[in-house]
């Protein structure tokens, strides 16, 4: 299956522990190959690719950070208008829930890839391929 595995970073909404949390990646060196943040007035939560993924899990539990992780899909999608929307419709089609998305760091010239968190991974992968969509394999998403 071509999932990728994201980290959900559970991170206190006080001054310095974005900073904290990420200069703990750096001197690692993981590198965030990409992110999505969503806060709440207590908490954020930091959703992260990384070329490490598993190196991350047990620098995450060695110091103490609350973290889940989830299986997500990355499309290569067309950077042109109704790129997005096709993918969207494809899905939608196949009666698949998208719960979030976001976008994913490429260099690739006219590729603006992106991350789906969807209810049902395997009725996506089968809709997405049958109409012709790229999937972003692990090895791409974790090492461009």
């Amino acid at each position: 299956m071509d999932t990728i595995k994201q980290i959900s970073i559970f991170v206190e909404n006080q001054p310095g522990k974005l900073a904290e949390l990420t200069r703990l990646l750096a001197d690692a060196d993981i590198d965030l190959r990409t992110l999505s943040l969503a806060d709440t007035r207590d908490f954020g939560i930091l959703r992260v690719i990384v070329n490490k993924p598993d190196e991350t899990e047990k620098l995450l539990k060695a110091n103490e950070w609350t973290y889940k992780t989830a299986d997500v899909i990355g499309v290569k999608l067309p950077d042109r208008p109704g790129g997005v929307a096709e993918v969207l419709e494809a899905i939608n089609e196949a009666g698949v829930n998208v719960e979030y998305m976001y976008a994913f760091v490429n260099r690739i010239p006219g590729r603006a890839d992106t991350v789906f968190r969807v209810d049902d991974i395997e009725t996506t992968l089968k809709a997405l391929t049958a109409k012709g969509i790229e999937i972003l394999s692990p090895e791409e998403a974790y090492n461009g």
